[in-house]
């Protein structure tokens, strides 16, 4: 049940990258939280099923640094590949 709370942390990571990055209008709202959270609870996963117990900090502190590593980057790639488009769409359709 303990994954549970890597699932939350991870989301809440994954929102506040969401607000401190620029470009926000260019993705969902829920895309860095989701993408917070599962990297959270596959780092939580991965951990356990290689035998790291709950007791020893290691999956606490994975679920905090793993989202935060995987998230900031995969949002900034997002983002620039999402202005990217949406700039050579508007040129194609002549607008703007």
């Amino acid at each position: 049940m303990q994954i549970l709370i890597a699932f939350i942390v991870g989301a809440v990571i994954g929102l506040g990258i969401h607000f401190q990055l620029h470009q926000r209008l260019t993705r969902g709202v829920v895309l860095a939280p989701m993408i917070g959270a599962v990297s959270a609870g596959a780092a939580w996963t991965i951990l356990t099923w290689l035998g790291v117990g709950i007791d020893t900090p290691w999956p606490w502190l994975a679920s905090l640094i793993v989202p935060v590593v995987v998230t900031y980057p995969a949002i900034i790639a997002l983002s620039r590949a999402r202005v990217a488009h949406d700039r050579r769409e508007k040129a194609r359709l002549g607008i703007g």
